[in-house]
Parts: structure tokens; C-alpha cells; sequence
């Protein structure tokens, strides 16, 4: 299950797509087979016709005669591309160029090949930091953010797209690479050498609250969350922890597969979720029970907790396994299937419903807690908040008792 949560964010980014819209491109495309090409769909509804290849040249002209600025054709077609997707009205399908769509699996898997930072494209050429992983090789070599990567080796990179610095990246996982580096306030470029290695971005974090109650916090369900769920469960459990809190407050999702493997660790035997898709053909996914968990739980939950989290929480609810404190979940109850074209971009299409083992749908409804508990309000500005200041956890610790 592929995710994004923040409807209001996704609309306005697919609007920033949708502003270049005309482009010779598609009228290329669509008039590959004469003006007269016509495409439709299953229902048989035209998609494309004359008339519309006829309006898209209408458009090109225009802004080939009367547009004051720079147009760049690259740009108008990936324009046109999310459009036909931003007129679906889904805040949750879109398209990704290639460059995005690197950058959504590496989120969602939670690993990729790199060296620990996440960069975007400087106006001034090149590549800034944005964020240096804890733990990362980036981090280590002295990498901070803001810095400004200008070459790599012995290659300018100054005028290279996003995607293609991070695959000369990548082409030398497990070697040392040299970069050159402009750092504000130093007028001389640095050298700094650094390993390109597999990075794993933390999902999961975990510690004692007291001698016998565990506390896993959950992030976000990516492709490595399960491992790290099963490493952090187990040093907790050898820490003596006898009940368990699992915050998925503010966790927007993740994938299917995902959740579903970590409540195999939880839940008895049976269904965790189910999906429907528009022909309603139903694909399950059960546990064995063979892994139960057999002590108090209390899952932490609030109005960001979306998808993949409602899927644990219901699960959890349905079971009647534990108990749900906060407040209601986002409502985010269908799921996206993510597929990836032939030159590297991708399309995230809303393909089916899923369901809480009761057959429960949550979508624009999501789930009301046992114990229904806001955030005190004279915390909802703090950037951090202490675990004896958080009244919902510690609401969380009295359901234990």
C-alpha cells in the first residue's frame, strides 16, 4: 500500500504540474496515427479524439506566439502527464517523473543505495543537502546540511539533473567517492571523500518506559519497519517488558505488506485486512497465529494516523487484543497500487477498498479510539514533548495498570 496522506498537499502539487499543460509532445502522441486517433476505454468512452489533439495544437500555438518567458518542452509534457492523472479529482493517484519516483520508492522502502542524504537541486547549480541521516556515510565524512555538491570524482555535476547525480551515485555502491563541495561562508570548494553504501532510514524507535512496559514508536510502514519492529521487540523483551505501547500517532502509512507482517507478530489466528477492487474481486491477508502477542497493548493513535496505521489500529480493535487510545484516524481507507513506465517515471492509481477483519470500511470515517483522548492543547506548538507532559501517553500507561 502506497500512501499519501496529505490530500490538501497532493492537490496543490499536482496543480504546480498541471500549470504547463500544452505541449507538442502529446499532440505528437495522440496524432501518431493520423488527427483522427482515436483511444477508448473499457466502458468505451473516448479519451482522446480530434477534437482534443485539435485543442492541444490550438494551445501550443498560443503559447508558442504570446507566452513571454522560457518554455521548456520536458517540462509541458510532464505537465500534460499529471494532469490526465490530476483529473481523476484523487487526491491519491498521481504520476512521478522518473526523478520522483526514485525518490517515493527509496521513502517507501526505507533503504536505498546512497551516501545517507537526501538532496534536491540547487539554483545555482549542482546539488544541496537537505537532511544528513543519523547514522549515514554522509554524516560521518562531514557532510552538512546546506552544503552544495558541484562534482563528483572527477565529473561536474554542476548542470546535471536530479536523477542523474543520483545515479552516478549509486554506480559506485560500496566505493569511495570524492565530492566537491561549497560550503557557505568558505570561499574554497571542500574535498570530502565518503562510501556509497546500502542506508537504511530508521522506522522504528523503541525503549523502556519503566521496568516492565515497552514503548515502540512506528513512523512510517516501510519496507524495512518489520525487521526493525521484530529487533526492537526483542531487546525490549530481554529488557524484562511484560506490556506494550505502540504509537502510530502521526504515521501516514506505508505498505501492505508491510503492516501485515508486524501484526503477524500480534494478532491471533485470521483475516487482518481485506481489499475490494471496482469489479469486487476480494484479496485477503490473514495470520497464522503461530506469533501471538500475549501481554497488555495500548495503541496510540491521532487524526494524522492514516492507512497503513488504520489497518493496525482496526486489527487490533476488531480483536479485541488491545486497546485504542486517542483520537479518531484520518479516514484513509483505500489503497494505491504504484506502477512503473518505460522511461523510469511511474503512476500511483487508487485500485481497490480495504476492510478491518469485521468488514469494517474506514475510508472518510477512520477509527474511533476506546479511549478517545486530544492532545492538550498547550502542547500542540511544541516541536518536542516529554513523555511525562504527554497526556495521551500517559493515558496510554493508566489503560495498562
Amino acid at each position: 500500500m502506497n500512501n499519501n496522506t496529505t490530500g490538501k498537499a497532493a492537490v496543490m502539487k499536482h496543480k504546480e504540474y498541471v500549470t504547463g499543460v500544452v505541449t507538442g509532445v502529446l499532440v505528437a502522441a495522440l496524432a501518431a496515427g493520423g488527427l483522427n486517433y482515436v483511444h477508448q476505454n473499457q466502458s468505451g468512452s473516448v479519451l482522446a479524439d480530434s477534437a482534443h489533439v485539435e485543442k492541444v495544437e490550438y494551445l501550443e500555438k498560443l503559447i508558442d506566439q504570446e507566452y513571454l518567458g522560457d518554455v521548456d518542452q520536458d517540462k509541458l509534457a510532464e505537465g500534460i502527464y499529471a494532469g490526465l492523472i490530476y483529473g481523476l479529482g484523487d487526491v491519491y493517484s498521481r504520476y512521478y517523473t522518473a526523478e520522483e519516483y526514485a525518490q517515493e520508492t527509496a521513502t517507501t522502502d526505507g533503504s536505498y543505495v546512497g551516501i545517507g542524504v537526501s538532496i534536491q537541486k540547487n539554483k545555482n547549480g549542482g546539488v544541496q543537502i537537505a537532511e544528513c541521516y543519523e547514522g549515514g556515510s554522509g554524516k560521518k565524512a562531514g557532510l552538512i546540511v546546506g552544503d552544495v555538491i558541484t562534482a563528483i570524482d572527477d565529473t561536474d555535476v554542476t548542470d546535471m539533473e536530479l536523477s542523474e547525480v543520483v545515479s552516478l551515485i549509486k554506480e559506485n555502491k560500496d566505493k569511495n567517492i570524492a565530492l566537491t563541495v561549497q560550503r557557505e561562508d568558505e570561499e574554497t570548494p571542500l574535498q570530502i571523500t565518503v562510501e556509497v553504501t546500502d542506508v537504511e532510514l530508521p522506522a522504528v524507535f523503541s525503549e523502556m518506559l519503566d521496568d516492565e512496559t515497552g514503548y515502540i514508536q512506528i513512523t512510517q510502514f516501510t519496507g524495512v519497519a518489520p525487521q526493525q519492529y521484530k529487533d526492537a521487540f526483542a531487546d525490549l523483551k530481554q529488557k524484562g517488558m511484560q506490556k506494550l505501547v505502540v504509537d502510530l500517532r502521526d504515521n501516514p502509512g506505508g505498505l501492505l505488506t508491510s503492516v501485515c507482517e508486524i501484526l503477524r507478530d500480534i494478532l491471533p489466528e485470521g483475516l487482518i485486512v481485506y481489499t475490494e477492487d471496482k469489479d469486487g474481486n476480494r484479496e485477503e491477508e490473514t495470520c497464522d497465529g503461530k506469533n501471538e502477542l500475549h501481554m497488555p497493548l495500548v495503541v496510540l493513535v491521532n487524526e494524522s494516523s492514516a492507512s497503513a496505521s488504520e489497518i493496525f489500529a482496526g486489527a487490533v480493535q476488531d480483536y479485541g487484543i488491545g486497546k485504542i487510545v486517542g483520537t479518531t484516524t484520518y479516514g484513509k481507507g483505500v489503497v494505491q497500487e504504484l506502477r512503473q513506465l518505460r522511461d523510469g517515471s511511474a503512476v500511483k492509481l487508487t485500485v481497490s477498498n480495504y476492510y478491518t477483519p469485521k468488514g469494517n470500511s474506514i475510508n472518510k470515517v477512520g477509527i474511533k479510539p476506546d479511549i478517545e483522548v486530544k492532545l492538550a492543547s498547550e502542547l500542540l506548538n511544541k516541536t518536542e514533548i516529554s513523555h511525562e507532559e504527554d497526556n495521551q501517553l500517559q493515558e496510554a500507561l493508566k489503560t495498562l495498570q
